[in-house]
């Protein structure tokens, strides 16, 4: 989508062309918003507050589209909210006798934080399909590799033998961990209806008998949940929002810097299905879906950070920090929409080297069963001597092997991966 600026996502190949590049578009968020106004007037008339007609009349004008987003947005700014010249444009759109029933009692707030909602909803719906997608992929690679045995690395270097199938396995934890969470908070996404002060009271002044049931039918019409209270400066939804977008980009992230590291050049053990080439070096196939999901993590927890801060909101409706939220909630659904996107790529295109893991496991001479040795001579040598022995021989370069007093002891790496096939499995029952 395009938006009054052009913005088609040039310096965004994250998410241009996404599914959350049309869902958060600028024309997306008018969707929105007409789909907010035509709600609260077919919420109005089921109440009895507006006749039938008008529910009819502002929702068929709303349907229509026939706005012009960059009017809009340049009207924008003399009241520091697209709302207010929407509003003017659809009451003109419905027309008499009717259009007086158009954003009769709400505030702009009320609107713009139920389209935010609808936006929110809308985008988060393919990142779960997405996620699903994804787990399913590191669940087969899991299974596949449950005992495809690796170098474990900690702090860069290799500490003990582990399997490429319990790597896989937490990835798909980290997945499923995000799609709870996007899960939960989408269903709790609420609709926003509370006038100029939170109050209800014009809806009372227009002749409502329960105003304070009308949130309920609203939320109901535009498909939300019904909200507690008006929340506009108690912003949980947001701030839950933030917190579940920021971990599902950190979760995916795992998994791309991981490939990234493990498809290194002299690494080798895993590669992306499809990569990407280079402007200058024609021999290189380059990690890109793991580049652009691991940017996606970089960023999303700034962009979390503005929303957490915005919950400090002054008086009943406040200034400044409500207008905070708009552009770092798009930014982040944006990113995690095209991370999810392009994990599934990655899950479901990545080749894995079981030849080059093995090869890796040699490369220390043994050394890096250390611990298991350690443990197995510590009864006949004592834990200082078992120590000395086997950090002397690491030091000096000899393979294990080739020293007389390990001739006994099973040197192989792949018979010392403990827990890690039962681990998977456990893993692999979560659904």
């Amino acid at each position: 989508m395009t938006s009054p600026s052009g913005d088609t996502g040039l310096l965004a190949p994250g998410w241009a062309d996404s599914t959350a590049a049309a869902t958060t578009g600028d024309r997306a968020y008018l969707r929105a918003l007409l789909d907010a106004e035509a709600a609260l007037t077919r919420a109005q008339a089921a109440t009895g507050l507006a006749p039938a007609e008008a529910a009819t009349a502002v929702t068929e004008a709303a349907g229509a589209a026939a706005f012009d987003v960059r009017s809009l947005a340049e009207r924008a700014r003399a009241g520091g909210n697209p709302v207010i010249p929407l509003v003017a444009e659809l009451t003109k759109a419905v027309g008499e006798p009717y259009g007086p029933y158009v954003h009769r009692g709400a505030t702009s707030q009320d609107i713009m934080d139920t389209a935010t909602m609808l936006v929110a909803v809308r985008t988060l719906g393919p990142v779960l399909d997405d996620l699903g997608r994804t787990e399913r992929a590191l669940a087969r690679l899991a299974a596949e590799h449950r005992d495809t045995a690796m170098p474990g690395r900690t702090l860069t270097q290799h500490a003990v033998p582990t399997t490429f199938g319990l790597k896989a396995a937490g990835w798909r934890s980290l997945v499923l961990d995000a799609r709870d969470r996007v899960r939960t908070v989408r269903e709790s996404l609420p609709a926003q209806l509370g006038g100029a002060a939170g109050t209800l009271a014009a809806f009372g002044a227009y002749g409502a008998s329960d105003p304070a049931g009308l949130p309920e039918v609203y939320a109901r019409e535009v498909g939300l949940r019904a909200p507690e209270l008006p929340w506009h400066t108690l912003r949980t939804p947001i701030a839950d929002l933030a917190g579940c977008l920021a971990f599902t980009a950190g979760a995916l992230g795992k998994l791309a810097v991981d490939v990234l590291t493990l498809a290194r050049t002299e690494i080798g053990e895993v590669v992306e299905g499809t990569g990407g080439g280079s402007s200058a070096m024609p021999h290189k196939s380059n990690p890109v879906r793991s580049t652009l999901i691991a940017s996606a993590a970089r960023r999303a927890p700034q962009l979390a950070a503005t929303l957490y801060g915005a919950m400090a909101a002054e008086d009943e409706r406040p200034s400044g920090a409500w207008h905070a939220e708009w552009e770092p909630l798009r930014d982040l659904l944006r990113l995690v929409g095209g991370a999810a996107r392009d994990a599934v790529g990655l899950a479901e295109g990545l080749r894995v080297r079981p030849g080059a893991m093995r090869e890796h496991l040699d490369l220390t001479g043994g050394s890096i069963v250390s611990e298991r040795l350690s443990a197995e001579l510590t009864p006949v040598l004592g834990r200082s001597r078992a120590k000395e022995l086997l950090t002397r021989l690491a030091t000096q370069g000899q393979p294990l092997a080739d020293a007389p007093e390990l001739a006994d002891f099973d040197l192989d790496p792949t018979h010392y991966t403990g827990s890690a096939g039962p681990l998977t499995d456990r893993a692999l029952e979560r659904r």
